[in-house]
């Protein structure tokens, strides 16, 4: 493909098209191991409690790499910064694919979780200077999406893999898509053109686009702490989705490895449908003349009504109930996910919104980690309903953060 005769409009969602193959794989990669968690546990010898320190040691990474991840990326640009976070994620994932004893396996997920972040921060920039407003929750979303996607195939395609050939291979399987992605995106990815400038400058505050603040100053701005916290109390939701919920089905709700490849991607692609659906809702209101910002928060508020219906998880009378419930929660996960991003872009200036995300993002991070060694605590021992009671006060929490704390930050000329 001659990339150079592209047209600018055209060309920018065949980058959204790259974002989302890599996204679909950066969640294939972390996701491959909640799936063969019985077999892993088995492999090295580790009860729920390591289970939940192998997921942490990812975690604590990923948490403390987010941070440098959307500095670098507003420093040195989106295309640089996600060709070579692919590039070591793959490698850590085929890392964990050779690995024989527990401290190697851990080695590499360490190194998975420290390269990861790279993805979003670049991805948001891109998305913040290649489209306006009146897109900009859309295309977030089908860029997103990617995340939902790679929990949708990794149940079937880790399943088979395993099943066929064994556990390794899955794992080197996944790197080695990795870096033909990494190819990819290097030779699709251009910055935007003048048009393309143009064109979010009209629809967007001018002042979002040429002034910024220095990384002291955002640490002042109300509105870091309140997307900070958002993201420390709400994230946990969609990483117990990812990390728990596949070990929860076969150990609690007595499903199969087998049934997990066939049953356990319909939440995720539930959660697909109705992010990109609830995404397109707040820019159908962008276009009709709502104010951004308070677009996406209509749409999170209501979105978040049907998250405590997980208390009625350990009550329910099998598995296909406890997807159909999931199924519903990991829509409203999913949806704060998405458009916790576009809020971002929103209330940030342009030049700080990877360093914005990478912040907030790290500190949900290690809202999962805290979260991860409390289910690791309670799932074996007094029981999964404190879990669950404790995450239906996640997201109600969050809209009032949202409302309270958030809004447009105009940094000074």
């Amino acid at each position: 493909m001659r990339t150079n005769l592209l047209p600018p409009k055209r060309r920018r969602w065949f980058i959204v098209a790259v974002i989302f193959i890599a996204i679909v794989f950066n969640y294939f990669d972390r996701q491959i191991v909640s799936i063969l968690k019985p077999i892993l546990k088995e492999e090295f010898q580790i009860d729920d409690s390591g289970y939940a320190i192998l997921i942490n040691i990812f975690t604590v990474f990923y948490a403390l790499m987010y941070p440098v991840s959307g500095w670098l990326v507003d420093k040195y640009g989106a295309k640089k910064v996600m060709f070579f976070g692919v590039i070591g994620w793959s490698l850590s994932s085929i890392g964990g694919g050779i690995s024989k004893t527990f401290g190697q396996f851990t080695f590499f997920r360490a190194l998975l979780g420290a390269s990861e972040p790279t993805n979003f921060p670049a991805q948001l920039k891109v998305i913040t200077t290649w489209f306006s407003g009146k897109l900009r929750a859309t295309a977030n979303s089908l860029c997103v999406a990617g995340s939902s996607v790679g929990a949708i195939i990794a149940p079937p395609l880790t399943v088979w893999l395993a099943t066929k050939y064994n556990w390794h291979t899955v794992f080197i399987a996944a790197g080695v898509v990795g870096l033909i992605i990494a190819l990819l995106w290097i030779v699709i990815y251009r910055d935007p053109p003048k048009e393309i400038l143009e064109e979010v400058k009209n629809t967007d505050d001018t002042s979002a686009l040429e002034h910024a603040f220095s990384w002291k100053e955002l640490w002042g701005r109300k509105s870091l702490w309140g997307i900070v916290l958002i993201r420390f109390v709400s994230d946990p939701v969609w990483y117990f989705c990812l990390f728990w919920l596949p070990g929860y089905l076969q150990e609690e709700s007595g499903l199969t490895l087998a049934q997990i490849g066939l049953f356990g991607w319909i939440p995720f692609l539930v959660a697909d449908v109705g992010a990109i659906s609830t995404s397109a809702w707040s820019d159908h209101m962008v276009r009709r003349g709502k104010k951004p910002l308070k677009a996406r928060k209509k749409m999170l508020s209501l979105v978040a009504i049907v998250s405590p219906l997980c208390v009625l998880t350990p009550y329910l009378p099998g598995a296909f109930e406890t997807l159909a419930i999931f199924s519903i929660i990991a829509i409203a996960s999913l949806s704060w996910l998405h458009t916790m991003s576009v809020v971002i872009a929103e209330a940030f200036p342009v030049k700080n919104v990877s360093s914005v995300l990478g912040i907030a993002a790290g500190f949900g991070a290690i809202g999962a980690v805290i979260f991860n060694y409390f289910v690791g605590q309670l799932m074996g021992t007094i029981g999964a309903e404190y879990i669950f009671i404790s995450m239906a006060f996640l997201h109600p929490i969050a809209v009032l953060v949202l409302w309270t704390m958030v809004r447009k930050e105009i940094p000074k000329s």
